[in-house]
């Protein structure tokens, strides 16, 4: 410690002796940086059991833990619309215990053991989760197993419940981002399950508890699940463990399938903020699922476009322009489903001039395809980007979870980066005239109609929401 101050001391002195007397101090080039490698996972162990329940276990790391997520096909795909955030509040019920353990008991458990027990609902999968330290993994996928089989549902939590959730609702209205999502989505996907983001009030209040069991009875069960092992753990006592809990799980329905056919065209909605000194600006279209064969190059072409710090948009219209603070782009994927989209919070004045400037960067990647430098730079991002999504117990999870729902063939984390660096300009430039068209974008603005509908004539006629 010693030592490194002495360092520091004389490192800040040179500094201040260089400020003070002009001297200019040399600049070095860092070197540059090591080939990407090609990301190698551990064998996994998968079976099934008699039941249907699919089991993967993967070693991971040195450190001595053990994470377990057992991932359940359904969540808001299941849903009616008169049943907008059902399974949320079928998910939050789920924290409330079950027939032996209270929720005090399973947290005061799991912590014993060195982690905790979490619960997800989403909108194609539902995931009961927990990490604990490596000798406790068995306990775990018990625990795991009494949490999602075992619900006990007790009525005295669901008005609490509904009240937070009522809450979220609420705050969520008064947010621009949110209600632009909201819209944005409802175009997109009408009649859907994925068009419909918040419930009302009303629907909130109304649901009750034999409405939630019956969400429960009729999606969760074997059939539908696949448990996640990973880290540090014995593969006899492990297998073991799974079998004891969950052999007895009814084997229930297989999930359902619901690919939504979202709307493609050119429509410009309106969202009146009389005063907003902000637009917020949702721009986009339906494109291909992760299951597609340009997937991968849609991502490094979205990452080139507008989904990454180094991209374009940004480029434009926050470092050359000022126009915003913090746009971004995505390619936004659900099962068998995905769509583009660009986001962006602009100042009032300049919400036409800023999609001029969008629609002008989809136009030069079309017209013109990337240089081999840009390129490169975009691949080196998302190559390490990638690295570090696989650099957990839950990030091999993640992975694995999104392989299984979307049907990826098994090399797929095995090959990814190279596929990534097998991506061309003029691949680029192909995937923008195919998947990115400007013509057939939705457009959603949340801000001062007063003061943006006649900058906004020129994308379309408005409908005002």
């Amino acid at each position: 410690m010693r030592a490194m101050t002495k360092s520091l001391t004389a490192l800040l002195g040179g500094l201040a002796f260089a400020a003070a007397t002009g001297t200019a101090i040399a600049q070095e080039t860092p070197p540059p940086g090591g080939e990407p490698k090609d990301f190698q996972l551990a064998e996994a162990i998968e079976y099934q059991l008699a039941n249907g329940l699919g089991v993967t276990m993967v070693p991971y790391g040195k450190v001595p833990k053990a994470a377990v997520r057992l991932v359940i096909r359904t969540g808001n795909i299941d849903e009616t619309a008169d049943e907008v955030w059902l399974a949320d509040l079928m998910g939050d019920l789920l924290k409330e215990g079950t027939t032996t353990r209270s929720a005090e008991d399973i947290a005061r458990e799991a912590a014993s053991m060195g982690g905790s027990v979490n619960i997800g609902v989403g909108l194609d999968q539902s995931s009961v989760t927990g990490e604990v330290l490596a000798e406790f993994g068995p306990d775990l996928v018990a625990l795991v197993a009494d949490v999602t089989l075992n619900p006990a549902f007790p009525e005295s939590e669901l008005d609490r419940l509904k009240t937070d959730r009522i809450r979220q609702v609420s705050i969520a209205r008064t947010q621009a981002q949110s209600v632009t999502q909201e819209r944005f989505r409802a175009a997109l996907y009408p009649d859907h399950p994925y068009g419909r983001l918040y419930p009302t009030e009303a629907q909130l209040q109304g649901y009750t508890l034999d409405q939630i069991r019956g969400f429960y009875d009729e999606n969760f069960g074997a059939a539908r699940s696949h448990l996640y092992v990973t880290g540090m753990f014995d593969e006899q006592v492990m297998r073991e463990a799974i079998e004891t809990a969950f052999a007895g799980w009814k084997e229930g329905s297989p999930p359902v399938t619901n690919v939504p056919e979202p709307v493609t065209g050119r429509a410009v909605h309106i969202i009146d903020r009389p005063g907003a000194p902000q637009s917020t600006i949702a721009l986009g279209l339906p494109t291909i699922d992760p299951s597609h064969p340009d997937f991968v190059a849609l991502q490094v072409t979205n990452a080139i476009l507008g989904g990454s710090f180094a991209s374009r948009i940004t480029a434009n219209i926050r470092e050359d322009k000022g126009y915003t603070y913090s746009p971004f782009s995505q390619v936004s994927t659900r099962y068998r489903d995905g769509y583009w989209a660009e986001s962006a919070d602009v100042t009032t004045a300049v919400t036409g001039a800023s999609l001029d400037e969008i629609f002008y960067e989809v136009q030069r990647l079309q017209d013109e395809p990337p240089s081999e430098e840009e390129l490169l730079g975009i691949q080196n991002y998302l190559a390490g980007i990638f690295v570090l999504q696989n650099s957990s117990r839950f990030g091999i999870v993640g992975q694995l979870a999104f392989m299984r729902l979307h049907g990826l063939p098994d090399d797929y984390l095995e090959t990814y980066v190279d596929r990534i660096y097998a991506v061309t300009p003029e691949e680029v430039q192909r995937i923008m005239r195919d998947y990115i068209r400007a013509d057939d974008m939705l457009l959603v603005v949340t801000g001062d109609r007063a003061q943006v509908e006649e900058q906004l004539v020129e994308f379309g006629t408005p409908i005002v929401d």
